[in-house]
């Protein structure tokens, strides 16, 4: 078996690493990035795969030089056998759809693999496009949604279960032939049913953090001319969306007022403690204050 999992680099958006220019544009240059949350459920489904049917698990990124770190923490968090990267200045300011073309030729570089893993959204865009265009590039059937799969090898077919609309109270069992392109849901749960597949995932777990040290003798990058594909259909030139404006991202509203205290001011540091006392309850608090009055 042979899977491809499609990841993205996204801006780290946990508190305290994101930036913002003075008109609430993000920084990009300023902030982290990460691999995107949501193509871990891709990963982790890839390896349930690995683990239950062995075969190889390609990870495949299209971005910078620098995501060869986001492909590195794929390898490194989840799993991975080796990583491709495709990356030239012609890519660059892709939308969905020239990212799906640009992701389509990739893959067809690696050969055709047996499935094609995705994840639902990135954390940065939100439209959930590029998984379902890169399979329209790839043409193969598409499941979506998809929380739970098992593969019959000598069948060649995929059954999974997947969200109805993407509503957690309705799921349906689908079937399709190999290959096939499998959009993970953020309620996926990888599945290891005996000891052997457990003692397999510890090992293939061991393996790739290992590898993960060392993850640039497993990456391959490509440029436009490495995957075949015209400079007039990919980055911005092959990009039909148009972007009309750009709203600031609004500041959270504060919550609380700050008092700012001078740690020199015993008296008003002496008003804080009694403060702090009083909030988690009496017990020793008039002690406490007095020594801390000293």
């Amino acid at each position: 078996m042979h899977m491809v999992v499609l990841t993205k680099g996204v801006p780290d958006f946990r508190e305290g690493q994101v930036s913002f220019d003075e008109d609430g544009h993000l920084e990009r240059g300023k902030t982290p990035t990460v691999m995107n949350p949501n193509d871990r459920f891709a990963l982790e489904a890839a390896l349930q795969t690995r683990v239950r049917h062995g075969g190889r698990v390609s990870v495949m990124s299209m971005g910078p030089p620098g995501y060869k770190e986001v492909l590195q923490e794929a390898m490194e968090t989840v799993y991975a056998d080796d990583l491709h990267l495709v990356s030239d200045r012609e890519m660059a300011a892709a939308d969905t759809w020239a990212t799906a073309i640009t992701l389509s030729a990739g893959i067809e570089t690696l050969g055709e693999p047996d499935v094609v893993f995705a994840g639902f959204k990135t954390a940065d865009g939100e439209t959930g496009h590029t998984g379902p265009q890169t399979n329209w590039c790839l043409d193969m059937p598409l499941v979506t949604h998809v929380v739970s799969l098992d593969i019959d090898e000598e069948a060649g077919t995929l059954r999974a279960k997947r969200l109805v609309e993407g509503d957690i109270e309705e799921i349906e069992t689908v079937e399709t032939e190999l290959p096939a392109f499998v959009v993970a849901d953020p309620e996926f749960e990888p599945s290891y049913r005996t000891a052997g597949e457990r003692l397999t995932l510890k090992d293939l777990r061991e393996e790739t953090k290992a590898r993960a040290e060392n993850y640039e003798e497993h990456l391959t990058v490509r440029d436009h001319a490495d995957i075949n594909v015209d400079p007039d259909y990919i980055g911005l030139d092959g990009s039909p969306t148009i972007v009309s404006s750009v709203d600031p991202i609004p500041k959270a509203p504060a919550e609380r007022e700050a008092t700012m205290v001078d740690p020199d001011d015993t008296g008003a540091m002496q008003d804080v403690l009694t403060a702090m006392q009083s909030a988690v309850g009496d017990g020793d608090g008039g002690d406490a204050a007095a020594a801390g009055g000293d």
